[in-house]
C-alpha cells in the first residue's frame, strides 16, 4: 500500500491496519487499553475498572470510548479521532458504547478483537452495543504489524539493552555469599532505575541460585547464596515503551569444571541459534539449530523450554522460536535467543540475547560476556 507523505506516524500504521481489516473480511476491530492501542495511537491507558476501547473501521475516524477525565490527551492525537466519554456512574457507561457503535453505522458482521487482551468487562459492553455483530479473535492482524520493527523501534530496543547491561555491571558487586535472592532482585531493580529504565522496568527480575536455578521461571526467594552456587539472572529494562530481556549465568566463589562444560554447551547453542536467524529462515529453524547443539552434547532432555520469543513493546510477542513454527523471518523482526540446560537437583544455565534480523543475517543487540563467570 502506498502511503501519503502527509500521513502522521500513527495514521500510517492505521492505514496498514485498515487494509488488513478489509482483507480479513472484518467490519471493524476493537482494541482495549494496552500496548496494541498505544502502538496504533500513541495513547497509553492501563487496564483498570474503567473500560477504554478504540474502534478501527476503514473509511472512519478512530472512535474511542474513554473516561471523561482522559479526553484532554486524546484530543491531542495527530490523527482524526471521535471521542465518546463517560462519567463516574457505571450505569451510564453502556450509553457511551452505544453512541460510539451508532456513529460507526451500527457494526454488523465480524468485528476483530484480541484473544489475549480483551476482558469480559469490555466484551459485555461491546455485545450490548452491537448485538448484530460477532466478536472474533484476530490477534494475528496486530502481530503482522508489530512483528517487523522500524529503525526507530530498534533504536529504542538497543537503548533498553544498553540500560540493562549497565545496570547488571553495577549490580554484580552486590553478589556475595549470604545475600538472598530477593535482596539481589531488589538491588538489580534499583540499578535498572538508576541506569535509566522506565519506572515499571520490563518485568520483575529472576534471580535464582543453587537448585533454584534449574527452574526456568523461578521467583526470587529468601534463599541465601552459598559457595559454589550457580546463579541465573534474567532481567530487562524499559525505554520509551520498548523493552529488553537478557539472561546471564554466574558461579559463586569458585569454578566447577562440570558446570563450566555445561555453560560452554549452552553458549554454543546460543551462537547456533543466532547464526540460524536470517531472512527467509523459519522461526522454527532458530530452535532446531540451538536444540541440536544441546542434544548432541547429551543434554537434550534438560532443555525444557523453546529457544526464544519475540520482543518489543511486550516481553513476549510474536514470533515464537519453537521447532514447528513456520513463520518466515524478515528484516526488522526482533526476538530472544535463550537456550538453557536445567538439571533438577543440580542447577541450571541459561544464556539469553536479544537479536534483530537484518538483510543478510542478524544483529545481536546485547554484548555482555557469555562465559560462566565467577562472582562473589
Amino acid at each position: 500500500m502506498r502511503m501519503s507523505p502527509d500521513l502522521s506516524h500513527h495514521q500510517a500504521r492505521q492505514e496498514k491496519f485498515f487494509s488488513l481489516i478489509q482483507d480479513a473480511g472484518l467490519s471493524a476491530f476493537a482494541i482495549n487499553a494496552g500496548n496494541n492501542l498505544e502502538y496504533m495511537t500513541g495513547l497509553r491507558f492501563d487496564l483498570m475498572e474503567r473500560p477504554v476501547v478504540a474502534f478501527f473501521a476503514p473509511e472512519m475516524p478512530v472512535t474511542l470510548v474513554l473516561p471523561e477525565f482522559e479526553t484532554g490527551r486524546a484530543k491531542a492525537c495527530d490523527f482524526p479521532v471521535r471521542l465518546f466519554a463517560y462519567g463516574e456512574d457505571p450505569s451510564k457507561w453502556d450509553a457511551a458504547f452505544a453512541a460510539a457503535v451508532e456513529s460507526l453505522g451500527g457494526l454488523r458482521g465480524s468485528v476483530g478483537v484480541e484473544a489475549r487482551a480483551l476482558r469480559v468487562l469490555e466484551l459485555r459492553y461491546l455485545e450490548g452495543a452491537a448485538p448484530a455483530a460477532s466478536f472474533d479473535t484476530h490477534d494475528e492482524l496486530l502481530s503482522a504489524l508489530r512483528m517487523t520493527k522500524d529503525a526507530a523501534e530498534i533504536e529504542k530496543m538497543q537503548h533498553a539493552v544498553d540500560i540493562a547491561q549497565q545496570a547488571l555491571l553495577a549490580f554484580l558487586p552486590a553478589v556475595n555469599v549470604g545475600v538472598t535472592e530477593s535482596e539481589l532482585a531488589a538491588e538489580l531493580t534499583l540499578q535498572l532505575l538508576r541506569a535509566g529504565s522506565g519506572p515499571g522496568v520490563a518485568f520483575p527480575p529472576i534471580v535464582a541460585s543453587g537448585l533454584n536455578s534449574a527452574n526456568p521461571h523461578a521467583t526470587p526467594t529468601g534463599r541465601r547464596l552459598q559457595e559454589g552456587d550457580l546463579l541465573v539472572v534474567d532481567w530487562g529494562a524499559a525505554y520509551q515503551g520498548y523493552i529488553s530481556d537478557l539472561t546471564r549465568t554466574f558461579i559463586l566463589g569458585k569454578m566447577d569444571a562440570d558446570f563450566a562444560r555445561i555453560a560452554g554447551i549452552v553458549r554454543q547453542a546460543n551462537l547456533a541459534g543466532c547464526q540460524a536467524a536470517a531472512p527467509g529462515a523459519r522461526a522454527g529453524d532458530v530452535d532446531v539449530a540451538a536444540r541440536a547443539v544441546i542434544t548432541q552434547a547429551g543434554y537434550g532432555e534438560y532443555f525444557l523450554t523453546r529457544t526464544g520469543h519475540g520482543i518489543g513493546m511486550d516481553v513476549h510477542e510474536d514470533p515464537y522460536m519453537f521447532a514447528q513454527n513456520e513463520t518466515k523471518l524478515m528484516p526488522g523482526m526482533t526476538f530472544t535467543v535463550e537456550p538453557g540446560i536445567y538439571i533438577a537437583g543440580r542447577g541450571g544455565v541459561r544464556i539469553e540475547d536479544n537479536v534483530v534480523v537484518t538483510e543478510t543475517g542478524c544483529r545481536v543487540l546485547s554484548s555482555l560476556e557469555r562465559d560462566l563467570l565467577v562472582v562473589g
